[in-house]
């Protein structure tokens, strides 16, 4: 083809594999500098990182900067990189959330160490408490991503309490939840 297209959608970049769902390759085209697997890591991590921030039916600008820093810390990219992952991924996940969820968190599960699992854990968290205020809607889908990405109730539980402060969920109790967990 050779247009201004095929260079706005990454034509010529790392190859993908016939099993990557569709939000994974628009983001693995524009990490072309990145190794194919690496793309395509960073690419579905983004991804469920906006799934997280989404819960909510809305993502936040306070949460959008925290997945950049999220992003660019495990992707290793520079910031306008990160910037520009996460704003597709948002994209992806605004217009195809509901059927590629869970098709790209099995897709980052099968790749994915287990201590990349938990850094994905934590990210989920982070991004969820970015506002200081991680909600019932946005903690059941940490809970559900956990669980696809095969990890216990241990570990969701241990990751979790590094983060009560900003649950509501907590702080709606008497007392505000001290002391209770």
């Amino acid at each position: 083809m050779g247009s201004w297209l095929d260079s706005l959608l990454g034509a010529g970049a790392a190859p993908v594999e016939k099993t990557d769902t569709d939000t994974i390759r628009a983001i693995a085209r524009r990490l072309d500098e990145l190794p194919p697997e690496r793309a395509r890591f960073v690419a579905a991590f983004a991804f469920v990182l906006s799934r997280a921030a989404h819960a909510d039916l809305e993502i936040s600008e306070v949460e959008t900067r925290r997945m950049e820093e999220v992003v660019a810390e495990i992707g290793g990219l520079p910031a306008e990189l990160a910037v520009l992952v996460v704003q597709i991924a948002k994209t992806q996940q605004l217009l195809f959330g509901g059927t590629e969820n869970f098709l790209v968190t099995s897709k980052f599960a099968e790749q994915a160490s287990r201590e990349d699992k938990e850094r994905l854990l934590h990210g989920l968290f982070a991004v969820s408490a970015a506002d200081r205020d991680i909600t019932l809607a946005e903690e059941n889908v940490v809970r559900r991503i956990a669980t696809e990405l095969g990890l216990g109730h241990r570990d969701f539980s241990r990751i979790r309490s590094a983060y009560n402060d900003a649950r509501r969920v907590l702080r709606d109790l008497p007392g505000g939840g001290r002391g209770g967990e």
